[in-house]
């Protein structure tokens, strides 16, 4: 069987409308649509489609068809339908990686065929696509060019006198209503421009709402997203806070650290407390999130006449952020171009990852090579874009393929770390100073409105040979310096029976000896020292929040099977962002973050919190972080973050009106001391 979809690069194809996946312009509920160049045998193709196969699923009775035809076909049936059988979604499993592989290596054209003839196989299309096809490169560059609404309009934008291209994500930014109206306590030192602002070009933020579908292909599968806020949290909105590198997000790569979540499945996120959004995104199979990304700050030209000014995400600035070598100094961004005699001649750059940072770093310069010649890319730089592509959470094989399908001018975006003067006078890159691990906070404040703690202490008279029970993790050493907290209750263990102690507590003592600032494994040391007393006496404390996440998740375990009950009870299980949020000052661990720019530009970043009227006191939490700015390229402040003070001096009492002026203020550096905890892993 041979199978043509529509020719590409018809009239009237746009940015908007094409898909980037395929290349074709399809409705996105409809499979994605290829151009094959050979006969696809039988067992390969959909009995619904009757195309080759796009993600395959499996049915109980035997039967193989495309998810999207599959799920759409049940949507209206309840039967298979070859045989008829009764079939529900949930029991259907993706192919075989066998199968899966098979139709990966089909042949296919690429879509835009009157100007680019390239045939592969059909998992190469989309890299094809986004690295090497000059339609598509131009179709890209076009909208880029244009003129995009600012924040603001799109904020307001009703989907009446829509182009068909944007009508779906104006339709959906209407349906949301916390976006129609200012947002009580929302300072956005990020977005303001100074009467004296020396950079001209700068002018308001550019946001764009766009449609993800990510597909598990098995139930359980993580997407790699850690989520903070909600409706009972100050930052009101869902934002993703990181993407964990080699996960099903990353590997798609259209997400990133900032976006808000606006829509899962057309279920509105507007207004959901916390859990309830993370239940909603653990939903199995196919995900459509629809998002609101920052696109950075939009130019202006000097003189606009008639026609509409062009706009482009921000650049970082071509003068290193500082000049000095301060220890607080992260490092210095910089652009640097290489010019190939060829389109294939290789750079002579070795590109790796490393283990404690994400992103991709050069390990190596090859004698002789381009990159060695032209002398000014080093050894630890640290990749952030390449001809535009973000790569801050990218790795080195996106980066190599960005590399290969350019042309002659390729362009770097790296930060150099910044030298530090060690034995022998050797300089390694940066060393993280003592300020700028977490430590111990000193700054005392009240949780935000809903949130809350209570101590509980259990004393038990035991055998010494008997297990307490409980599983634990965290400890200062990891990578959040969490307290060490409890991850399950056994059935066998004494505090099982007591049933005091429940999963998520965090540890405070036992027999009186101090457990709040121990490493993970001294905490397991001295539990171990302890229980092996006849005479045990464990203090933790409990977090309590206004929408208890409890109740939140079991209701939601309605909808789930019994296998995905069971799951969620196994040691993999992690706190929900929300449960450190009640926890007393006392128990949090900061660190110093130093922002430095050379001119009048925006730090970066939207703070939501501050004292108001109607909800009191609320700590002061990162909203957004805007793309090709200081705090964007420093990589290390986080949406959800707390701001506890400013070049020393605390947040707690400050509003708005405070806090904006003191930010102004600093000109070239500022220091933030910020809290910062993992989101919520779905």
């Amino acid at each position: 069987m041979q199978t043509h979809s529509p020719a590409g690069s018809a009239p009237g194809l746009s940015w908007a409308r094409v898909c980037k996946e395929c290349g074709q312009q399809h409705d996105g509920l409809e499979s994605h649509l290829y151009e094959y160049q050979d006969d696809v045998d039988d067992e390969l193709v959909c009995h619904i489609c009757l195309q080759p196969l796009i993600r395959p699923m499996d049915t109980p009775c035997g039967h193989t068809y495309c998810f999207h035809c599959l799920s759409n076909f049940l949507k209206e049936q309840d039967f298979c339908p070859v045989d008829r059988q009764r079939l529900q979604l949930h029991q259907c499993r993706p192919s075989s990686l066998l199968v899966r592989n098979l139709l990966d290596k089909l042949t296919v054209m690429c879509p835009h065929n009157t100007e680019c003839q390239q045939q592969m196989q059909r998992c190469e299309l989309q890299p094809h696509l986004h690295n090497r096809c000059p339609v598509f490169r131009r179709l890209r560059e076009e909208a880029e060019k244009r003129k995009r609404p600012s924040w603001n309009e799109l904020k307001g934008r009703k989907s009446d006198g829509e182009s068909s291209g944007d009508a779906k994500h104006s339709a959906s930014l209407s349906r949301n209503p916390t976006r129609d109206q200012p947002e009580p306590g929302l300072i956005n030192p990020a977005y303001e421009e100074s009467e004296d602002d020396n950079t001209p070009l700068r002018s308001s933020l550019v946001a764009e709402a766009n449609v993800v579908e990510l597909f598990r292909e098995e139930p359980e599968e993580e997407l790699g997203l850690r989520i903070v806020g909600g409706k009972d949290t100050p930052l009101g909105n869902i934002v993703i806070q990181e993407i964990v590198r080699d996960s099903l997000a990353a590997r798609d790569g259209r997400l990133a650290p900032g976006d808000h979540i606006l829509e899962v499945n057309d279920i509105s996120l507007a207004s959901v407390p916390h859990a309830r959004a993370m239940a909603v995104l653990r939903l199995p199979s196919l995900l459509k999130l629809t998002v609101m990304q920052e696109k950075g700050f939009k130019t202006r030209e000097p003189r606009s006449d008639h026609h509409p000014s062009s706009s482009t995400a921000s650049q970082p600035s071509h003068s290193p952020h500082g000049n000095t070598t301060s220890n607080h100094n992260p490092g210095t961004v910089l652009q640097v171009t290489l010019m190939k005699s060829q389109r294939s001649e290789p750079l002579g750059i070795k590109l790796i990852r490393k283990s404690d940072e994400s992103g991709v770093f050069i390990l190596d310069l090859l004698s002789g090579g381009l990159a060695a010649k032209d002398g000014k890319l080093r050894n630890n730089d640290k990749v952030l874009a390449i001809n535009g592509h973000d790569l801050r959470h990218g790795t080195p094989e996106s980066a190599a393929q960005i590399i290969q399908g350019s042309e002659v001018r390729v362009n770097f975006v790296v930060m150099r770390p910044a030298e530090t003067q060690e034995e022998g006078g050797s300089s390694r890159g940066r060393r993280p100073e003592p300020q700028y691990f977490r430590r111990r906070s000193t700054y005392m404040k009240d949780p935000p409105g809903g949130f809350s703690s209570q101590e509980k202490t259990v004393s038990l008279k035991k055998e010494p040979r008997l297990s307490l029970g409980i599983t634990i993790a965290g400890g200062r050493d990891c990578r959040s310096r969490l307290p060490v907290y409890i991850t399950s209750v056994q059935p066998v263990g004494c505090l099982h029976r007591d049933g005091t102690i429940k999963r998520g507590d965090v540890l405070l003592s036992i027999n009186g000896v101090d457990l709040t600032q121990l490493t993970y494994s001294e905490a397991v040391s001295v539990l171990k020292a302890q229980t092996a007393q006849s005479q045990v006496v464990l203090r933790v404390i409990q977090t309590l929040s206004d929408d208890s996440e409890e109740d939140i998740e079991s209701a939601s375990k309605d909808d789930l099977d019994p296998l995905e009950e069971l799951r969620d009870d196994t040691l993999n299980w992690t706190p929900l962002w929300t449960r450190w949020l009640g926890l007393p000052s006392h128990m949090h661990w900061c660190r110093d973050i130093v922002l430095q720019k050379t001119n009048n530009e925006s730090w970066g970043f939207s703070i939501v919190g501050g004292y108001e009227e109607s909800h009191g006191q609320q700590p002061f939490f990162i909203k957004t972080i805007v793309p090709g700015t200081p705090a964007h390229f420093d990589g290390r402040l986080k949406c959800g973050d707390e701001i506890v003070a400013v070049n020393g001096a605390t947040t707690v009492g400050m509003n708005n009106s405070s806090l904006i002026p003191m930010l102004k203020l600093q000109k070239n550096k500022v220091t933030l001391t910020v809290v910062s905890w993992p989101g919520s892993l779905v």
